[in-house]
């Protein structure tokens, strides 16, 4: 952090502000430091770190390369959230310790959820277990739950801060609820926040279809019998590794990229050959009326095998793999570089 030597304003360059920011909330998240622990840090107000987490909230609601993964604030509080089935699933143990306040909100979780097995309570039945970023930042496995399961939960956790908490949970449900009932709103800012980032409309174009594409697959696999988050990620690979040669794991790898949405960081051909294998299989689950995982799986083959076709002839006449190591994050470093 710089200080001015005219005015005494203090101010941070782009690049250490990004990691200011990424120092500060995982500190108030998963360290539990309180605005004034924070502000007594660095040298700042309760009131500045405050206003500081709010902003770094907005830009994670906002992120599209981590649009299905978020941290919301309730009260100064972080909860976890994922999009699972088109809608918002909340980390159980975060809302546990948001209402409790414990210092182990986790074992208050296990008792609370053994409790409501041995009265034979069905509000355990709403929860799903969904990857999730945990302290070490590595996604794993944790209980969940949508709106309608989290209001159950809550009421079987005495705390003043139920309600409030209750029309929070609302809120952010109704919100999403608008997206589902006018898909449009979902698709112009999705289409902003790319062209924020400085893709071009013609990527845009493509990008926006290949997310419809993908829809429209993972409904159909919902249908036939895809129950949870793992089924997704097995038939999601066995395509991409018939089209491209690799799984998505791999090929994040080879482009260098962590936490990052792959297919924001793909080209013209490797988005195109993508909505053909996922297309292709939508289409061969419908004509053959496939059910059960892995009747599905052997479709997915199928259809990134069509599109692995597709592929090797084009790298046969264009000289290249289709598989690029570039990013799009390189790409708008270096342009930014040159300006």
């Amino acid at each position: 952090m710089y200080k001015c030597g005219n005015c005494g304003k203090r101010f941070q360059n782009k690049r250490r502000d990004g990691t200011f920011k990424k120092q500060l909330l995982h500190q108030y998240v998963w360290q539990r430091q309180t605005y004034a622990d924070l502000g007594e840090k660095y040298g700042r107000s309760g009131r500045w770190i405050k206003k500081k987490l709010d902003e770094i909230n907005r830009i994670n609601m906002a992120d599209t390369e981590n649009q299905n993964h978020q941290i919301a604030l309730f009260k100064g509080k972080a909860i976890r959230k994922t999009i699972f089935n088109k809608e918002w699933y909340f980390s159980v143990v975060d809302v546990c310790s948001v209402l409790t306040d414990s210092p182990d909100p986790g074992a208050y979780w296990r008792k609370l959820k053994q409790r409501l097995n041995e009265e034979g309570s069905e509000v355990v039945t709403f929860c799903h277990g969904l990857k999730l970023e945990a302290p070490d930042g590595k996604m794993r496995e944790t209980d969940c739950a949508n709106t309608e399961g989290m209001f159950r939960i809550v009421q079987s956790i005495p705390s003043p801060k139920a309600e409030p908490l209750k029309r929070w949970l609302a809120k952010v449900g109704y919100e999403r609820m608008q997206e589902i009932e006018n898909p449009e709103l979902a698709t112009k800012r999705t289409r902003l926040l790319y062209k924020l980032k400085g893709y071009s409309e013609d990527w845009i174009e493509k990008r926006m279809r290949g997310i419809a594409i993908r829809e429209e697959l993972t409904d159909e696999w919902q249908k036939r019998g895809a129950e949870n988050e793992r089924d997704y990620e097995i038939l999601t690979a066995e395509i991409s590794k018939a089209t491209f040669g690799i799984t998505p794991s791999e090929y994040k790898k080879v482009k260098g990229l962590k936490r990052h949405n792959l297919r924001d960081h793909m080209d013209d051909f490797e988005l195109i050959l993508t909505m053909l294998g996922e297309r292709t299989t939508t289409e061969i689950h419908r004509t053959k009326d496939t059910k059960g995982v892995p009747r599905l799986k052997d479709d997915a083959r199928v259809g990134g095998q069509i599109a692995g076709t597709a592929r090797k002839q084009i790298e046969r006449k264009i000289g290249r793999s289709v598989v690029s190591k570039n990013n799009y994050l390189k790409t708008n470093n270096t342009k930014k570089l040159k300006k």
